[in-house]
């Protein structure tokens, strides 16, 4: 009876959802610096992408690329599971890529890299950062998305013009390249790397592996 009694309890037990560690460790600094650092490498390389050729198929088209300058913050926030890591990582990503130089001027890639973090950031925080998935992942990357049409356009003066370059169709590529690209691709890759067991460390790894703390 005593035996039936314990089953019950630690059933009853696993169905509770553990509360969440908010607290930030030394090897989450690490791993989000990592993933800020690497993401500027490939920010930077992004600019080499033919913006004004694909502007030229549909204003606004450019849009498609925008996901590949949005992954920092979803990639940090999925691995990492503290508060405010989606910030922190695109923030770096942003300051580092300014430092490399690029067309869009310092102040704006650092200002413009806060507001894809914080975008990025916010549908973890509506979870309290308890829900971990492929769904998260992807909202997390269209928000971005959102941020990253938002900045531009209340920042351009195209921004008069709904229907303009950073209109509809600006707003609708951006959101489905952040989707897919900071969202979904992002979620694919940090499964195929916890796989491998290099995440053990992290909660984000042993729940893809199955292990234990």
């Amino acid at each position: 009876m005593s035996t039936n009694n314990q089953t019950t309890q630690a059933d009853a037990a696993a169905q509770v959802p553990r509360r969440a560690n908010l607290k930030w460790r030394v090897v989450d600094i690490a791993v989000a610096s990592v993933i800020g650092v690497a993401s500027a490498f490939i920010y930077w390389a992004a600019i080499f992408i033919p913006w004004d050729a694909l502007q030229a198929v549909v204003p606004g088209f450019a849009g498609v690329v925008n996901g590949f300058w949005l992954f920092a913050g979803p990639l940090a926030a999925i691995i990492v599971r503290k508060p405010g890591a989606a910030i922190y990582a695109e923030l770096l990503a942003a300051i580092l890529e300014a430092l490399m130089g690029n067309q869009w001027g310092g102040a704006e890639t650092i200002l413009i890299g806060l507001v894809q973090g914080v975008m990025a950031e916010i549908i973890f925080l509506i979870f309290a950062y308890r829900v971990w998935n492929v769904g998260t992942a992807i909202l997390s990357g269209a928000l971005a998305g959102v941020g990253c049409w938002g900045y531009s356009f209340f920042t351009k003066l195209q921004a008069i013009d709904l229907g303009g370059d950073y209109g509809i169709i600006y707003l609708l590529t951006t959101v489905i390249s952040g989707a897919v690209v900071a969202g979904l691709l992002t979620w694919l890759l940090y499964v195929g790397v916890a796989g491998t067991g290099v995440l053990d460390r992290f909660e984000s790894g042993r729940a893809i592996r199955g292990t234990v703390a």
